[in-house]
């Protein structure tokens, strides 16, 4: 992807002074519901109106979207409000008929993205054309998987790109249904820079209350814009109720939320310190968390030395775990002296606990 620029232009040209803000129902339900709301987002800062069609279900028996006939639905949409439509596609046919109804922005789903035999059916159904193409990161935080969905999209010569942001599954109870991992997204943005950005922060969430505050986070990290799903009664939406907000409520959060404006050097300058060190803020935070959780892993082998009456010390495997991170350092530009202190520094916390659980 040598001409990361020509992935920008399509964002410039909303000319907004404002985040793109795209929003929606997770699935569009009946042809009124679908009209009312985005009457309802028509004269806010709403540029691009989303709705589910098809919608990839975890488990058979669940709504599933109401297929094609939506898309006459979004039809209406663009002609009484003006507002541009998005819609997931998963195959070749949902692209062919998003393009008949002239939809003007097609994603790949995170089940999707996950498939290099579904991203490329799409890109070679898709090949040339003109409409903007946002791919959500995999399920998994596997940034290789989607760097390479974008790779294909732009090998068939779609150029107007983009990432959308929906967060990452995982097995740990955490208080978000997607966790954020948001060390990925910022080293996709490191890589291309000129590639735009969306965060989801209603799957990162999977409820409404703290929706603003993952917002908040995405714009502090220079993202180019929010997908929000919009419904007109939430509770009573046929799926994904929980993560939902009224046009109302997203019309407040959006007036809350903070955004930098560059006016000068001075400006540039601090708004570019305040990301960098909000990626080191969420770096640390991880690194801290990985550490608790490789302490609670040593505990369980100071147990189990325990039962067996083994040594707390075992020099042959430490030798061997100093001598990989050493060359592991290496590659990644750490020193031989950062990696020796860090790692004993680590070690002996590790020796320390175990020899509080051997000596119990």
């Amino acid at each position: 992807m040598k001409n990361k620029k020509e992935m920008r232009s399509w964002l410039d040209e909303f000319k907004l002074n404002h985040p793109l803000v795209i929003a929606g129902p997770c699935s569009a339900e009946t042809e009124n519901q679908v009209l009312k709301i985005a009457h309802d987002l028509k004269d806010t800062d709403v540029s691009v109106y989303r709705a589910g069609i098809w919608k990839p279900r975890t488990r058979p028996g669940m709504f599933e979207g109401v297929g094609a006939i939506g898309l006459k639905w979004l039809e209406k949409v663009k002609v009484e409000t003006g507002l541009l439509t998005a819609t997931e596609v998963a195959n070749a046919n949902h692209v062919k008929l998003a393009l008949e109804h002239n939809v003007d922005i097609l994603w790949i789903g995170a089940r999707s993205t996950v498939s290099p035999f579904i991203v490329q059916e799409i890109a070679d159904a898709l090949e040339g054309t003109e409409k903007i193409v946002l791919v959500k990161n995999p399920v998994n935080p596997d940034l290789s998987l989607w760097l390479g969905g974008i790779e294909r999209l732009y090998s068939a010569n779609i150029k107007k790109l983009g990432v959308i942001h929906r967060g990452f599954s995982t097995y740990e109870k955490t208080k978000y249904r997607n966790n954020p991992e948001w060390q990925l997204p910022i080293e996709l943005q490191n890589r291309f820079p000129d590639l735009p950005l969306i965060c989801d922060p209603s799957h990162i969430a999977g409820r409404r209350d703290i929706l603003q505050d993952i917002s908040q986070t995405a714009l502090d990290l220079n993202f180019d814009g929010l997908m929000v799903e919009t419904h007109i009664d939430p509770d009573k939406a046929w799926s994904d109720a929980a993560q939902q907000i009224t046009p109302k409520a997203l019309v407040k959060m959006m007036s809350d939320l903070k955004t930098r404006k560059v006016t000068t050097e001075e400006v540039d300058y601090k708004n570019a310190i305040n990301t960098l060190r909000t990626q080191i803020d969420f770096i640390d935070h991880g690194l801290l968390d990985t550490l608790g959780k490789r302490m609670k892993i040593a505990i369980k082998i100071g147990n189990l030395k325990k039962k067996k009456n083994v040594a707390v010390l075992q020099t042959k495997r430490w030798n061997e775990i100093l001598g990989k991170m050493i060359l592991d350092g290496e590659e990644k530009g750490l020193s031989e002296e950062f990696i020796l202190r860090m790692f004993k520094a680590i070690h002996q916390e590790s020796i320390n606990h175990q020899e509080k659980v051997v000596n119990s």
